[in-house]
């Protein structure tokens, strides 16, 4: 798994393509303030460490939301940190799951909507712990 995580004074987006025939058609934006952005880009050898790549991502997650001092966590499924990538199916189950993971930690978690192309807009400030990035 690769996990970028970038802190947004705002981010928004807005469905534009949808690319998995499997997902119902959306017509979707929302704008949040204050959150942690975790851009995930699954692997396929994460379907075999199954839960522990989801906790290792979720500590990571709430780590830097920490040091951001924000409760809002947005889980983003992007696909384009490395060239191999999860099938849609474990990708969507590990984002559900954590993203009921994380609430019951009482955070505000969020998914952008999965199996789309979206506009993004990403307001970030210019600070050393509004961009981390690992490689779990």
């Amino acid at each position: 798994m690769k996990l970028l995580m970038i802190y947004a004074d705002r981010f928004s987006y807005k469905t534009t393509l949808k690319t998995l025939d499997s997902e119902a058609d959306r017509d979707e934006q929302e704008t949040i303030e204050g959150a942690l952005v975790g851009f995930i880009h699954v692997e396929p050898q994460d379907e075999e460490r199954g839960s522990s790549v989801e906790t290792h991502m979720i500590k990571h997650l709430k780590w830097a939301a920490r040091k951001n001092e924000t409760r809002k966590i947005v889980l983003h499924s992007f696909a384009h940190l490395a060239e191999e990538k999860g099938s849609p199916e474990f990708t969507k189950k590990l984002l559900d799951s954590a993203q009921e993971r994380l609430v019951k930690s009482d955070y505000e978690a969020l998914q952008t909507p999965f199996g789309f192309f979206l506009d993004l807009h990403v307001d970030a400030p210019g600070h050393p712990l509004a961009r981390i990035f690992k490689s779990i």
